[in-house]
């Protein structure tokens, strides 16, 4: 069923068709209702007027039959009177068969001979009592429908047609002429069944011809989506066929047109892509070659400062410094190339977690750092082993935690570890000059800096988070960031047990659990 759904939510061709057989349906329905209810009341009219003619018919002849009994005797009279009734339920070839009734009127007077009589068993009881009613009030041939009871035969649905009779010497009596519908309901049943197996059948062709026309607009539509999917896959020089000249012919041409100018518009960014990492992974090589041969003349000059004056001695320490700098920006460089052409790789290895972050801090000195009061490490568990590349995930720490000390202006550092079954999160939380929703939308881009004035005594590159992001999302893990001005900033590295596996939840949220937001802008 799921499978099935699945298929009607992906496909345009069955929505369309079951679309059109629903409102088929709604319109054939309601014009066959109409249709049948039209041809119902025509029939039905017919019928009455037929009957009511014949009945008119039977009660005349049947009247002037028994004026003529005047002078004749009862077993004479009553002989006339049944062959009366025959001559009533005889039917022709196109007439509807009948039944007549003969009963006293309850207010004629009492006679000692009773000529009430019915053919083939019909019981005078099943007279319906409302068109009685209308006979003794009135001289008017009724009608009215009901159900005719036979003595061994089943009821049948019929339309009782009576009128007054005068039987000579005897007084008044009521002649029912019972006329059955049971042709009619066949006739009604007929033309129902005939309006439903046609009504099935124009379903049928009306959904066969619309499946027709949708597969004619569908399967370009098909092929074009196809085409799109491998263009996107890398398949730049794939083209939709043109066989026609209609709108979809046009659609047809402007997609190849629009492919052709994207093929050149990437083979164009690929290029200038290429040009542009190779261009950084040779001037950071070469640069290397250079750099170590300051690095060793500085190291020299640095280590014989003692012996300079002040000024002297105080540019080889900022030589030495801004040389540290300018390494770990080339180190920097040379790994976002790699990133950049997408040649990065892991090397997982099991191993401990918080022991890692532990010897992050003390390499780091932020404890005895002057500008933070402390930081704080909290977790549930005492040891939390992963499978992941260590040297990044140490390097992601050292950025996090050189951020934090950078911007936390003698607050404290918060370290928090949580830890699902299948993921692991480490926040880390300062309480310094913190970050704005701008600041948070580029806080992780390359050689972006919150305050680019402000000096950094441990000279950031501004490439530190952007790596940080890339080796969090080399483990498909992730890197999220939060902070208010004046509250700090909180960041939050999630990263799967195992390198590589999907990250199933967040087991930190980014926004720290003593931030309220409703108190912010109080």
């Amino acid at each position: 069923m799921t499978r099935l759904r699945l298929a009607f939510q992906k496909s345009l061709g069955a929505k369309v068709v079951s679309s059109t057989i629903l409102l088929s349906l709604g319109v054939i329905w309601l014009a066959g209702s109409a249709l049948d209810s039209r041809l119902s009341d025509g029939i039905r009219s017919v019928n009455l007027n037929s009957s009511l003619a014949e009945a008119r018919l039977a009660f005349f002849n049947a009247q002037y039959q028994l004026l003529i009994t005047q002078s004749a005797t009862v077993q004479a009279r009553k002989e006339k009177l049944a062959e009366i009734v025959v001559d009533a339920t005889t039917q022709g070839v196109k007439e509807q068969r009948r039944e007549v009734i003969i009963v006293k009127t309850p207010t004629s007077k009492r006679s000692k001979v009773s000529y009430e009589m019915s053919s083939n068993g019909a019981k005078a009881e099943s007279i319906p009592k409302g068109v009685r009613a209308k006979i003794l009030k009135t001289s008017d041939l009724h009608y009215e429908y009901g159900k005719l009871q036979f003595n061994s035969s089943p009821d049948v649905d019929s339309l009782f047609v009576g009128n007054r009779i005068d039987i000579p010497g005897a007084g008044r009596y009521e002649m029912y002429v019972v006329f059955s519908l049971a042709d009619q309901a066949s006739t009604f049943n007929l033309i129902q069944n005939s309006l439903l197996v046609t009504g099935f059948a124009l379903v049928f062709l009306i959904a066969f011809i619309t499946w027709l026309v949708i597969r004619q607009v569908v399967r370009p539509v098909r092929e074009a989506a196809s085409v799109a999917m491998q263009f996107t896959q890398g398949e730049f020089d794939l083209r939709l066929p043109i066989n026609s000249k209609d709108e979809l012919a046009t659609l047809a041409l402007s997609f190849n047109d629009m492919a052709a100018s994207i093929e050149q518009q990437i083979s164009r960014l690929e290029n200038l892509s290429r040009v542009q990492q190779r261009f950084v992974s040779d001037v950071s090589h070469e640069l290397r070659t250079p750099l170590t041969t300051l690095r060793m003349a500085s190291e020299v000059i640095y280590n014989h400062r003692t012996s300079f004056e002040a000024p002297i001695a105080r540019s080889a320490e900022l030589l030495v410094a801004q040389l540290d700098r300018f390494e770990r920006l080339l180190e920097d460089l040379l790994e976002v190339s790699r990133f950049d052409a997408e040649v990065a790789v892991l090397e997982p290895v099991e191993f401990d977690l918080i022991a890692l972050i532990k010897r992050c801090v003390a390499d780091l000195g932020v404890d005895s750092d002057e500008k933070t009061s402390g930081v704080s490490t909290k977790s549930d568990n005492s040891v939390v082993p992963i499978t992941a590349d260590m040297r990044r995930v140490e390097r992601i720490m050292r950025n996090l935690l050189s951020n934090a000390l950078d911007h936390c202006n003698g607050t404290p550092i918060e370290i928090r570890i949580a830890t699902t079954e299948s993921e692991v999160a480490v926040a880390v939380r300062d309480f310094g000059i913190g970050l704005d929703e701008a600041s948070l939308i580029r806080v992780f881009d390359r050689f972006w800096r919150a305050d680019p004035s402000r000096s950094r005594v441990r000279g950031g590159t501004g490439l530190g988070l952007s790596i940080a992001l890339e080796d969090a999302r080399l483990h498909n893990g992730e890197l999220d960031a939060w902070g208010r001005p004046g509250l700090g900033a909180n960041f939050v590295l999630t990263l799967p047990r195992i390198a590589g596996a999907e990250i199933q939840s967040r087991p930190i949220k980014p926004t720290p659990e003593d931030f309220h937001e409703e108190n912010f802008y109080l």
